[in-house]
This record gives C-alpha cells, structure tokens and sequence, in this order.
C-alpha cells in the first residue's frame, strides 16, 4: 500500500530516483516493474505496479468504442502508457511525452493512494492544495469522520 508524499528531483535527462520506501514496496510487489501514464483528468501521471496495471487493462480495452469519452480515456491511459523497471540505483527514467504532459520540470511530487501513486510538478501539486474545497461532498464521503 503506497501512503505519504515525498519531494523528489528530476534529472535533466528526465531521471528520478523512487524514495526508498517507495522503492521497498514495488520491488517487493512487482519486481520494480512500473507503468506509468496520462492521468486522464488531471495534468499529472499515474504509476501503477505491472501487476495492477495487468488488471486494469482489459478494463479499459472493453470501454465502447463508439463513445467520445472512452476514447478520450482509452488514448490517454493506454496510449501514454510506458512499462518500466526501477534501475540498480531505484530510478525511472520518466519519457520526454509524459514529462510535457504534466508539464514536469524539476521538482516533483510523488504521492501514494493505496494501490498506485501519482506523480505531480510541484508547482501544479502546490496549486492543486491551494484550491478551495467542493462545498458539497460526495455522498460517499458524507459519512467518513476525519
């Protein structure tokens, strides 16, 4: 389970080194073995373990074709879609298309959600906490006690 965020550098040759905990948790889940993609709704990327990125694939592969939004979704997520594998010294090499996507420079954030992580420009992660909440909360969340 990937908790927490972490501030992180992005070389000029557009590596990063996944934190070490981080690190621990894939290796121990996937073997290091990443994908990362276009998170369809937000300027940021998506980094799923292979194992469930394996699971959600045929999910969106069954999306209807004939549906402007599931193409939109199809091209973003499938179509961005990069496998990778954590190096000797725990880096990922983030692909030039995916790093103009979430207009990434760098100074990065990475931030766990349970089975798979976000990556954010710091910039854009630091706009995103600074917008005002939704007044009304999903009905799902109506009953959470924080």
């Amino acid at each position: 389970m990937f908790t927490g965020s972490h501030s992180i550098n992005m070389d000029p040759k557009g590596r990063m080194a996944i934190p070490t905990r981080i690190r621990d948790a894939l290796l121990a889940s996937c073997n290091g073995r990443l994908v990362l993609t276009a998170h369809p709704e937000e300027r940021c990327l998506l980094v799923y373990p292979e194992p469930q990125w394996q699971e959600i694939l045929p999910q969106l592969q069954a999306l209807p074709g004939m549906r402007k939004a599931s193409r939109r979704i199809q091209r973003l997520l499938i179509g961005y879609a990069c496998p990778l594998e954590l190096d000797g010294n725990g880096r990922i090499l983030v692909p030039p298309t995916l790093r103009s996507y979430a207009g990434m420079d760098k100074k990065l954030m990475l931030v766990g959600l349970g089975n798979k992580l976000e990556l954010w420009s710091e910039d854009s992660w630091s706009a995103l906490l600074d917008e005002p909440g939704e007044e009304d909360l999903p009905e799902e969340l109506q009953s959470l006690v924080f």
